[in-house]
């Protein structure tokens, strides 16, 4: 009898996955649905804003168009041509790459160091991160003609050096074409550090505090256990940091607009001061989206090898699989 009753109940088994398919399918059609609803909107504008600007921008680029009227001479690529050939526009892309390898080699350790004292045990320690951190929260044109008004000959700065006995080291800030690109990256230093200060700071929460015990049992000084331990453990918020650091000094623009506007005679233009610069007032329509193209062009080329060479490691892994 039980033999009889096990034959019967197999069926009644194997059937049971069955019935739970048609539940399943109908949760991920839900699923589906409400990831459309919460996604589909953020997506539209995505597209308006961003992929029909970038058709538009490639479009228009082909043209000699002046913004007046609808494009009709064709040049096809002679603005690029003329672009990649120009030699201001070659020096804009050169002040790009110095304000990326100097946020590198000089933003990225100081911002690793105050990080690292801001961390620790210091009395008014909240204050000093507020101080750190508020330059960060003014905006690009406030941080500019501040510091345009203080940098002017006779300004709070030539004063400062003048009061503290280092009258010779006051320069024309803005004026010489050798010096105003290191005096806009101080300026950039000075408004962005904060930012970085934070992120390490959020990355210095993640390192486990045995790990430091555990160093510190096995004899290691306080640098030891810097350099070893916790530095190691920052590296996705290193790698993070310089992603942003690159991007935003290939894209540069409000600091050196407000302050400079590419002077003198193009010693601190940029790759989007240039594009502005032909764009909008010399009414170079087509010619100036054929060089936003090549600024974005640099940008997404950038940003696909940092992701593949750089990134991968801490993406992979990153994304946890569906649980059924």
């Amino acid at each position: 009898m039980s033999t009889v009753e096990e034959r019967a109940a197999a069926p009644a088994r194997s059937a049971t996955p069955t019935r739970r398919r048609p539940a399943r399918r109908r949760t991920s059609g839900r699923t589906r649905a409400e990831l459309a609803l919460l996604l589909g909107p953020a997506l539209a504008l995505f597209a308006l804003f961003v992929l029909v600007s970038i058709a538009a921008a490639v479009y228009y680029s082909f043209f000699d168009w002046n913004g007046f009227g609808p494009p009709s001479k064709v040049v096809g690529l002679a603005n690029y041509r003329k672009a990649l050939a120009d030699p201001v526009f070659q020096g804009a892309i050169g002040h790009n790459v110095v304000f990326a390898l100097l946020s590198v080699a000089v933003q990225l350790p100081l911002t690793v160091a105050l990080a690292l004292l801001l961390n620790g045990r210091l009395r008014g320690r909240a204050l000093l991160r507020l101080i750190a951190f508020t330059p960060y929260v003014l905006s690009e044109a406030i941080t500019a003609v501040a510091w345009l008004v203080m940098l002017q000959p006779g300004g709070a700065v030539d004063q400062g050096l003048r009061s503290l006995g280092l009258g010779t080291l006051v320069h024309q800030w803005l004026a010489d074409p050798d010096l105003v690109l290191y005096t806009l990256f101080a300026v950039s230093t000075w408004k962005y550090l904060g930012f970085g200060i934070i992120l390490f700071l959020a990355g210095l929460q993640g390192v486990p505090t045995e790990l430091r015990e555990a160093a510190a049992l096995d004899g290691a000084t306080a640098w030891q256990t810097t350099r070893k331990v916790v530095l190691p453990l920052l590296g996705p918020t290193v790698r993070i940091w310089i992603f942003l650091s690159v991007i935003g000094s290939l894209q540069l623009f409000e600091l050196v607009w407000i302050m400079t506007l590419g002077g003198p005679a193009g010693s601190s233009a940029t790759m989007a001061t240039y594009v502005i610069d032909r764009g909008f007032r010399r009414y170079q329509f087509g010619y100036g989206s054929a060089v936003a193209v090549v600024l974005f062009a640099v940008c997404f080329a950038f940003a696909l090898a940092y992701q593949h060479f750089a990134l991968r490691r801490d993406t992979d892994g990153a994304l946890t699989g569906r649980v059924d």
